[in-house]
């Protein structure tokens, strides 16, 4: 990769011209204008300056220290790592909290990671291979055998996903294979794309939001995804309270010690 291009292309990308990201970065223009042109080498500092003064994904910023010469500054933990205990504490903490709610975390590449107890409402029936750990969970939504079938406004949750697929360009050419020439249907919620699905408990309206670890310093932690699902209207709701309740109730029919 070459630095300057890659450093230009960034900037251009985020509609910044090159006095504002000099002044953002604590330089001038004319430096800024050297470093694009190959006229400058920039220093370590200045590259980590520019590369978070652009707002990069941490992973992208290794990748611009690379290419000016420089070893990464972030590193890359493997999630099962002594040092990321409290991240799974906290993790299986939220996804406990948001119950009667499904709720799932998912890696860079959409491999799923770890999921809540109701997250079962969304995938039943599915195959398993499918909904095993660190299986895809995008190729999981919209492939036939998994929760396609079962979304009633298919169209729009397709568009919805293929749009987050980003750097995946192969498995956004897999999905988009599976999905047919859709109309649009009518009665989505003005403010968000709700996921109409088929479930044992009636048809489900559900939003979701997607969280992130915010201050994360860490290549692994700043990619984990939380993506949490709510109600998006009082029948969902009371629906998936109904389902927890039965699964407490098979729960502690398999545990016939405990009160």
């Amino acid at each position: 990769m070459d630095f300057p291009r890659a450093l230009r292309e960034r900037r251009i990308r985020r509609h910044l011209s090159q006095l504002e990201l000099a002044l953002r970065a604590g330089t001038t223009q004319r430096h800024l204008s050297f470093i694009e042109s190959g006229r400058s080498i920039p220093g370590r500092n200045m590259v980590v300056r520019l590369t978070e003064s652009l707002d990069l994904p941490l992973r992208e910023r290794n990748e611009l220290l690379l290419a000016a010469g420089y070893a990464p500054v972030y590193a890359e933990t493997a999630l099962d790592a002594p040092e990321l205990a409290p991240v799974r504490t906290a993790i299986e903490h939220i996804l406990r909290g948001h119950l009667p709610y499904p709720a799932l975390v998912v890696d860079r590449d959409g491999g799923l990671v770890a999921a809540n107890s109701a997250f079962g409402l969304i995938t039943e029936g599915a195959a398993p291979e499918l909904v095993a750990p660190g299986s895809n969970v995008y190729r999981l939504a919209l492939h036939p055998d998994g929760v396609a079938p079962r979304i009633r406004n298919l169209a729009e949750w397709a568009r919805h996903i293929l749009a987050r697929l980003g750097h995946l360009d192969d498995l956004r050419s897999e999905l988009a294979s599976y999905i047919p020439e859709l109309d649009p249907s009518a009665g989505h919620l003005s403010f968000a794309v709700p996921l109409r699905l088929e479930s044992s408990y009636g048809e489900l309206h559900l939003m979701t939001t997607v969280t992130t670890f915010a201050t994360a310093v860490d290549v692994t932690l700043s990619e984990l995804k939380l993506e949490a699902f709510l109600p998006a209207d009082p029948a969902t709701a009371e629906a998936l309270s109904a389902a927890a309740d039965a699964r407490d109730l098979a729960t502690s029919g398999q545990a016939p010690g405990n009160m």
